[in-house]
């Protein structure tokens, strides 16, 4: 059995009320955390910035790549080099 560790956070008055009424607060914050980590930006590793090397580096990549929504799912997605990729969908 792997050992558990607990770990605490601050939450305004707001939050907190919302928590309170979770049946299982600690099952909710931990599947939570486990997709917001899963679903992270493999770029900025999940901290919403970039540094100024990594944004060189984009740069220098949106040279010759771009950004493109999706007619069918509306998500923004990137396109590899000039022309039009395959879709997904």
């Amino acid at each position: 059995m792997k050992k558990e560790r607990v770990f605490t956070f601050k939450a305004d008055e707001e939050l907190a009320e919302i928590l309170d009424r979770i049946p299982n607060k600690s099952e909710f914050i931990r599947k939570a955390i486990e997709m917001a980590m899963e679903n992270r930006c493999p770029l900025c590793n999940g901290t919403g910035s970039l540094t100024p090397a990594q944004h060189n580096h984009m740069k220098h990549f949106m040279a010759v790549h771009s950004l493109k929504r999706c007619d069918e799912c509306d998500a923004v997605h990137f396109v590899c080099g000039k022309g039009e990729e395959k879709g997904l969908h």
